[in-house]
């Protein structure tokens, strides 16, 4: 590797680990990119160079966190099978359901953001997705063609991907409705919630109910309070 390479990849860290104190210290909407260029002694234009916008910086520093996740780097470790499918759903419907449940406001906030993105001109979501898609997605596709090999599902439309973002989405927004203090819908019996959840993906991905039934209970009872996603919104 040159030591141009060398250069500008610790500029690249320079400028995330400013960037992370500025976020942390102001949050998405109180940091600007020139805050961030000046906590990490560099121009503005410098850090146009390695990343286009402030979006793009803090979807950056998301990914890494999601990378260095211990649950989520255990799951990408296993080899793809049914269950590994069904621990990946089991893991992303635990996360985003302690998003609305728990005291971390800054995994909330993010949850605002993601939504906000939506309304507004999209830059924020559509580079995140890109990167879930790409960390999390072929686990996810390959894991899905192991069952239909299995028999433990049925192939359901052409782009398996697909199935994975409408899992996705699905989680995202029953954890948005239970955002505010107040919940926009209380779901009724809130203790079955989670698993009712993974039923309706799983079925909805094309796992059969033998399969679901096995898995299930066995990803269930081996841990109840893992979440295997640790950024996925």
């Amino acid at each position: 590797m040159s030591t141009l390479r060398m250069t500008s990849d610790l500029r690249r860290q320079l400028i995330l680990g400013a960037a992370k104190r500025c976020f942390a210290r102001n949050g998405f909407a109180g940091t600007t990119t020139k805050s961030v260029a000046a906590a990490a002694a560099i121009s503005e234009g410098l850090l146009f160079k390695h990343f286009p916008s402030k979006a793009a910086l803090y979807a950056e520093i998301l990914a890494e966190e999601c990378e260095a996740d211990p649950h989520l780097a255990h799951l990408l470790g296993q080899e793809p099978s049914t269950g590994t499918l069904v621990e990946l759903v089991k893991g992303m419907v635990r996360h985003f359901m302690q998003i609305s449940d728990g005291p971390d406001e800054e995994e909330a906030q993010r949850l605002r953001l993601m939504t906000t993105s939506h309304l507004d001109d999209g830059e924020f979501a559509r580079i995140l997705y890109a990167k879930v898609g790409n960390l999390i997605g072929p686990i996810f596709t390959n894991s899905l063609d192991r069952a239909v090999a299995a028999g433990e599902a049925s192939r359901i439309g052409s782009e398996p991907l697909n199935l994975f973002w409408f899992a996705h989405h699905t989680v995202l927004m029953a954890a948005l409705t239970r955002l505010p203090v107040i919940p926009c819908l209380a779901y009724g019996n809130v203790a079955d919630l989670e698993r009712q959840l993974c039923e309706f993906i799983l079925r909805g991905i094309g796992l059969n109910e033998t399969a679901i039934v096995s898995h299930l209970d066995r990803q269930l009872s081996r841990d109840p309070g893992q979440s295997v996603i640790a950024e996925s919104a």
